[in-house]
């Protein structure tokens, strides 16, 4: 079987949110998360673009629902 590519997906995807008003909000970090997911695995690719997204976050954006967001992907991968 194929190395999955979506790890590359997410990092367009993320250039794509970031690029639009320069932040990540959860709902955008939550798209990208299911870009991972939907094979059914998260491999160690899609967690190093995850992590490095996630270190882009910026302390002004951890809202509520970028917490609870990020509270979930942590009991999924190790951040």
């Amino acid at each position: 079987m194929a190395e999955s590519r979506d790890y590359l997906e997410m990092s367009f995807r993320s250039i794509e949110c970031f690029a639009n008003d320069g932040k990540l909000d959860a709902e955008e970090l939550g798209a990208i998360f299911a870009i991972a997911e939907k094979d059914g695995e998260i491999d160690q690719n899609e967690i190093r673009v995850l992590k490095k997204i996630i270190s882009l976050i910026r302390p002004s954006e951890l809202d509520d629902a970028m917490k609870q967001k990020l509270s979930e992907i942590s009991e999924k991968i190790d951040l």
